[in-house]
Order: structure tokens, then C-alpha cells, then sequence
């Protein structure tokens, strides 16, 4: 066969108009629990996830969600966590807990063959977890010693400190754990966050995979019963907001080698209208490696390793935040650099070259995020947790392929004003 490729010729670029991916099947248990079935997998496996309100949100103290949700595997009414974990292990199944600032998740990874065992494990751990003394004094006294290696890292300061700026003290998205938190949380306080939020009403169900309906018939059977019915308890979502008033702060940190950099500010999340064309912008500015903050701080300066931008979308807020870490004697540099970056973007258009590049790097990373079961199931969650249809794809989809330099230099204008922005050091002055 004759190649008629020109390979000297790159071939054209262009945005897709239209993508297509399976969407999820809505069930209800018995007991009301949404379950959300994806069924596109190849393989005879699937993926329950069980998602709850139960995120530091709720918990509004330091340790406790994140705790709770770790150690509902380490010993139920009928199995210790050791007997748990080589029961599960026995069907080559995999359980996994996370807690994130709004939601608690529990995961169950497993072959379709072995739901039938394994799922009664699951049940066990949501509905009869007891929350051991001895594990739970071995979990926080690991912690312990996790919070004082991390508390050594600038990186991890700068973290952990900037959402003070942004929203102050005692707001549940600036719950940072101080050593002290580590002796006044008890077991009694996990006990009581379980009762109140892990409930059947409080609980919305994914599976994933190869799935059918025969896998909510099992789920109902286990978990759609009576003996598992309750109304999670909500938290107010007025939480009072207490900015910093000085924009520019500096936190020391005696034999650092390197200073952690972090500059941002409140934003929206993905319920806002310019959230869309928000995250494009981000790409071009910081959002990938052949971003306008790699090309200039890591690249041309070398000041750096690595540096990027994000937008952080919460449940209840958005976060728009650069970071990066640099040696202290060009920390000074790196920072005026970033601020000229910023000025660049609000003052002049981004070429029609560089907005194609970013384009299709981001309709490239779209089609990666919906290649498989496990994948789409976390695009589904990515809008079902706010409330979203799967319009808002169409409508990146549509934003991806049609807005100009003149709108982003109208979001930069609008959302990118360097007067706006929280600036934190940490490390050691030069």
C-alpha cells in the first residue's frame, strides 16, 4: 500500500462541534436513595461510590470529617477492621474512603461476580461502624506526626494559610488543624458527626462499569431497607466571610531553601456564567505546561520548577489562585513577573495562535476525561453535585469552540485585577 501522508504537513487543527458519551440511568431504592447507573464498561467490573453531605462543610471543625470518614472501615458491630479488610480482600475487591471540604465518599471497586458478597461489607461499614478506641488513638497519633512533617514544608503553610486570607477565621473552608486539634478531638465527636450525617436521606448513590439494573436490585436489598432510613442533618450556608485587610503577607519560616508563593482571590464556582470562559482564560494564563506563567517564570526566567494558576470550585464558593515555589533570593522577581503576566493578559489579546493551541489542548483533555466507565461516572458527579444537567458540557463544548480574544480580555479585565488579589510568602526574606 502506497502512504499518501505528507508527513512534513502537521495535520488541521480543529475544535470538535459535538461529542456524544453515555450519560447515566436514574434509580431510587426503596428508601428514597438516588442511585445513578453508567453502564459503558467492557470489562466485568464496576465502581459504587456513595456520596455524602458530610464534608468539612458540615463537620466545621478541624480533623473531624476527614477522621469520621477514614475510620468507618476500622471496625463495625460484627468484624474488626482486620477481619474487614482480608474479607474484602478475600473477593479482590477494593473499599476507599475521601473526604473532601463539601462531600464524604466511600467506594467499593469490584468483579460483578463477587457484588453478591461483597456488598453486604459495604452495608456493614455505612450502617454498624463503632469507631475503635485503640484504632481511633492510632489514627489521630499518625496524623499527628503526617501534621508536624507537613508543617515543616512551605508549600504546606502557604496552603493551608491562604484561605485564611480569603475567607478568615472560623469559616468551614479555612479548617486548618493546629497541633492542639489533635488532643481535643475525641471519639465521641466522630460518633456524633456519623449519626448526624451519614443517613439514607443524606446519600446519593453512582455505580459505574459494566452495570445494569441487577446491581440496584442488589443495592436495594441491602441498602434500600427500612433498618436504614434518616434525615441527615443540614448546616446553614450563611457562614460569615472575614477577609484579610492586608493584601500583601509574609509568613517566616527559619532554614528554608525555597519560598512558597501563593496569589489569588474569591472567585465562583461552576454555577456561575463565566466559569466556563474562566477556565479557558486560566489555561492560557497558568493552566498548563505551555502556559504564559511556565513560559516566562520556568522557562525563560528559571526561576522555578513549576508553576501554574487554577480555579478551585467549591460547593459554595470559588478560589482563583496561583502558586509556585522559588528560591528566596529570586522570590522578589518571581512575584513582579507574575504581575506583569497578569497586567499582559488584562491589557492586550491573546494571539488567535495561542487561543487555537489552548483549545484543542482542552478539547483533547475533555475527550480523555470521558474515555471510560470510572471517567464518565466522575464527569457525571463533576455537575450532579450542583445541581447541573449534562447541558453544561454542551455549553463548554459550545464556549470551547466560540469565544474570541475580545471576551477573554473582557473576563481578565472583569475577574484578574492584581488589586484584588491575596498575596502570601512563606519562607525567609533574602
Amino acid at each position: 500500500m502506497i502512504d499518501t501522508l505528507d508527513r512534513k504537513e502537521a495535520p488541521p487543527l480543529g475544535i470538535v462541534d459535538k461529542v456524544d458519551f453515555t450519560k447515566h440511568t436514574p434509580y431510587r431504592l426503596d428508601n428514597g436513595i438516588p442511585v445513578y447507573v453508567i453502564n459503558a464498561g467492557n470489562e466485568d467490573l464496576s465502581r459504587i461510590e456513595m456520596l455524602f453531605d458530610a464534608g468539612d462543610w458540615e463537620g466545621n471543625k478541624p480533623l473531624l470529617a476527614s477522621m469520621t470518614n477514614s475510620m468507618l472501615n476500622e471496625g463495625t458491630k460484627q468484624n474488626t477492621g482486620m477481619e474487614l479488610a482480608e474479607k474484602i480482600d478475600y473477593y479482590g475487591a477494593f473499599f476507599q474512603t475521601d473526604a473532601t471540604q463539601d462531600h464524604a465518599y466511600v467506594t467499593l471497586y469490584s468483579l460483578n461476580k463477587h457484588l453478591e458478597s461483597v456488598v453486604p461489607y459495604l452495608k456493614e461499614i455505612i450502617l454498624d461502624s463503632i469507631f475503635p478506641d485503640k484504632e481511633f488513638n492510632t489514627q489521630i497519633q499518625n496524623r499527628k506526626q503526617g501534621w508536624l512533617v507537613d508543617n515543616e514544608k512551605v508549600s504546606y503553610l502557604c496552603r493551608k494559610n491562604f484561605n485564611t486570607l480569603i475567607f478568615g477565621n472560623n469559616h468551614p473552608y479555612n479548617l486548618k488543624a493546629e497541633e492542639s486539634d489533635f488532643a481535643t478531638l475525641k471519639r465521641d465527636d466522630l460518633v456524633s458527626f456519623y449519626n448526624k450525617y451519614y443517613k439514607s436521606d443524606n446519600c446519593k448513590i453512582i455505580v459505574s462499569g459494566k452495570a445494569d439494573e441487577s446491581i440496584v436490585k442488589l443495592l436495594n436489598k441491602q441498602l434500600g431497607g427500612n433498618d436504614w432510613k434518616g434525615k441527615g442533618e443540614k448546616t446553614a450556608d450563611n457562614f460569615e466571610i472575614n477577609p484579610a485587610t492586608d493584601k500583601k503577607n509574609f509568613i517566616p519560616k527559619d532554614g528554608a531553601v525555597q519560598n512558597a508563593i501563593r496569589i489569588g482571590k474569591r472567585l465562583f464556582n461552576k454555577t456561575h456564567p463565566d466559569y466556563i470562559g474562566m477556565t479557558i482564560l486560566n489555561t492560557v494564563f497558568g493552566g498548563y505546561f505551555g502556559s504564559r506563567l511556565m513560559t516566562n517564570i520556568r522557562e525563560d526566567k528559571g526561576y522555578t520548577y513549576g508553576i501554574g494558576s487554577s480555579i478551585a470550585s467549591l460547593m459554595h464558593e470559588g478560589i482563583f489562585f496561583i502558586s509556585t515555589e522559588v528560591g528566596a533570593k529570586v522570590s522578589e522577581k518571581a512575584i513582579d513577573e507574575i504581575y506583569k503576566e497578569l497586567n499582559i493578559i488584562r491589557e492586550k489579546l491573546i494571539p488567535d495562535e495561542e487561543l487555537s493551541l489552548v483549545k484543542n489542548y482542552l478539547m483533547g483533555n475533555f475527550l480523555k476525561s470521558i474515555d471510560g466507565p470510572f471517567a464518565l461516572s466522575d464527569k457525571f458527579k463533576g455537575i450532579m453535585v450542583y445541581n447541573l444537567d449534562y447541558s453544561f458540557y454542551d455549553k463548554y463544548l459550545d464556549t470551547l469552540k466560540n469565544i474570541t480574544s475580545e471576551q477573554l480580555l473582557t473576563l481578565a479585565n472583569q475577574y484578574l485585577d492584581p488589586e484584588t488579589m491575596y498575596e502570601l510568602v512563606v519562607g525567609k526574606k533574602d
